[in-house]
């Protein structure tokens, strides 16, 4: 940069020259002063937009693969909040911009010898690309402005850049002191669209983190080597600066920028729902305060969609996904398909549902309750940084999930449904990592709650009403569907053994003839007609609510841990995969 230019950029942060460093001044802003900063501003971005044609830095890209990129070679992490109640809905809209920011930035490859620059990988930091008001140091003072607060983000890239050993191409400091950043020790890196730009380059090649947890931002760079890299001095600025005076604590109110109005108090709720189980629907109910939101696939009572039927009354605004996501919701549950393409057909659907709610999510969203479907994918995304959230918990987690049935499936390898489906590497992942940062999981199913110790909030299952029930002998119900997941075969083969009669209740999945040489006793009216039990030994269990309803019923039950359920008179636990417990508990029942 000449050093024509620089002057030009001192002077436009209100700063004198002397002796070639700047000293620190503050004028009180006037409304042409304001207008000769933005005619400045103007001119040096048309500028800087002249001097890059043809040799702006590339875009960078993110690497096939980030698992080689195991070594850390800088790392920083610095709050959020600054806790000033004055400063809440700026701090808000501060969080806000830095997790679009991340969404940009987080994964991307930075070359040998290449060029990172911030504003080539961020863009204009404007509300049509989902930027929002926050803070920026303007003629000494910290005002109101689209996209502000990336500045603490452009100081950790730089000093995590420093510490990676990379060659800082481009830095400028701030001109006054912002409490709490680094312009205090001298090491920060202030930017401005897009004449005021960070630019470094690594001497090997590095990957770019940048998330943001409920308190903190954590900027990191990573080799694929532990090699020491030569450690960056930090260049320390030694002009006399001033601290910046904010327009929500300054005193000056004859100041044609100066604020007044109500403090804010705090940030709001969203529950970004899909399905309405009762458990569910009752958490959230009790835990909706004033200005929360809901957030959900469609309104299920308008729409006449029992499956989406949450209470939406009380809510400040309920969020629906664009009519697309909607449609999408319901094309899978309306299709006839099984197996794999159900299951891939669902995480498609959730994918939808998740892309068209967040973006609506805004900064005075601060606290999410979120349905385990779409939770990978809003923290994929980064729309679950910066703020706390609690998973609602409807089935194991992926990763166990899959791993009880890879046992299953090496113990019974003839039962082909039990590997019909796996989900992508990437997604596994990603739920894990949501679940690791989630301030709790909500949950009534008993086996997900004992995974999570202290951080699991145990629902209780919903009592349903109890279903007239006719004791019978000789035939057992089993709720199904009808594959290996849910226990058909060990069924099938204590049938055999003791000359029983099943009701299937669910789908046949395991094709034609399975209940061959079982004699099949279909429901006439109540399906618990002639019953002698209810059996449902289960190696994967979501929602038990024929089981529910039999011990309500006081149908004797025998069933799995997976169920979910609590010990309960009248209910058997046995061992998944196990015929002989099975047909030894039926012998005693």
């Amino acid at each position: 940069m000449s050093a024509k230019l620089r002057l030009s950029i001192h002077s436009y942060w209100g700063a004198e020259m002397t002796a070639g460093a700047p000293v620190a001044r503050w004028a009180h802003p006037t409304r042409s002063s304001a207008a000769i900063f933005q005619l400045k501003a103007s001119g040096l971005r048309l500028a800087r937009t002249v001097a890059q044609i043809g040799r702006a830095p590339p875009r960078l890209g993110r690497p096939a693969d980030r698992a080689v990129f195991a070594a850390v070679a800088g790392a920083i992490a610095t709050p959020l909040w600054s806790g000033a109640a004055a400063e809440r809905a700026f701090d808000e809209g501060k969080v806000h911009n830095l997790r679009r920011a991340a969404m940009s930035l987080d994964g991307l490859l930075i070359p040998a010898g290449a060029t990172f620059s911030f504003w080539r990988q961020i863009g204009r930091p404007v509300r049509a690309r989902g930027y929002v008001v926050g803070r920026m140091l303007r003629e000494g003072c910290l005002v109101p402005s689209e996209g502000g607060g990336l500045c603490q983000l452009s100081n950790d890239l730089y000093r995590a850049a420093l510490e990676a050993g990379c060659q800082v191409l481009e830095r400028h400091p701030h001109s006054r002191i912002v409490p709490g950043s680094r312009a205090e020790a001298g090491a920060d890196a202030t930017v401005a669209w897009n004449y005021v730009d960070l630019r470094f380059s690594p001497d090997r090649d590095l990957l770019l983190g940048v998330k943001l947890t409920a308190e903190s931002l954590q900027v990191s760079l990573h080799a694929r080597a532990a090699a020491p890299a030569p450690r960056r001095a930090d260049p320390k600025d030694v002009a006399p600066l001033a601290f910046a005076r904010s327009c929500a604590s300054c005193d000056e109110v004859d100041c044609f920028r100066h604020e007044s109005g109500e403090v804010a108090t705090g940030g709001h709720t969203a529950f970004v729902v899909d399905g309405a189980w009762p458990e569910f629907t009752r958490y959230v109910a009790g835990r909706r305060g004033e200005g929360d939101v809901i957030a959900l696939p469609l309104d299920g009572r308008r729409w006449g969609r029992a499956r989406y039927g949450w209470e939406t009354a009380g809510f400040s605004e309920v969020i629906e996904a664009p009519l697309q996501a909607a449609r999408r919701a319901l094309a899978w549950r309306t299709t006839p398909v099984q197996g794999p393409a159900r299951r891939l057909a669902e995480v498609r659907t959730s994918a939808a549902i998740a892309a068209a709610l967040a973006p609506r999510l805004g900064p005075k969203i601060t606290d999410l309750a979120v349905s385990q479907s779409l939770a990978p994918f809003l923290w994929r995304g980064g729309w679950l940084g910066g703020r706390t959230f609690r998973v609602l918990m409807s089935r194991l987690p992926i990763a166990d999930l899959e791993a009880r049935l890879d046992a299953a499936f090496a113990a019974h390898p003839d039962r082909a449904t039990l590997a019909d489906y796996r989900a992508h590497a990437w997604l596994v992942e990603s739920e894990a990592e949501a679940l690791a940062a989630a301030e709790a999981v909500v949950t009534p199913h008993a086996e997900i709650a004992a995974l999570f110790g202290a951080r699991a909030v145990r629902l209780p299952w919903d009592a349903p009403p109890a279903p007239a029930w006719t004791p019978g002998a000789g035939v057992i119900a089993f709720p199904g569907p009808t594959v290996a997941r849910k226990g058909a075969y060990e069924v099938r083969e204590a049938a055999r053994r003791l000359g029983l009669a099943v009701r299937p209740l669910g789908a046949q999945l395991e094709g034609q003839g399975f209940w061959d040489g079982v004699r099949i006793a279909p429901p006439a009216g109540d399906w618990l007609a002639g019953v002698a039990a209810v059996v449902h030994p289960a190696v994967v269990e979501e929602a038990p609510r024929r089981l529910l309803a039999a011990l309500a019923a006081g149908v004797p039950v025998i069933a799995t841990a997976a169920c979910g359920l609590d010990p309960h008179p009248g209910l058997t636990l046995i061992p998944p995969g196990d015929a002989d417990a099975l047909t030894a508990a039926l012998g005693r029942a």
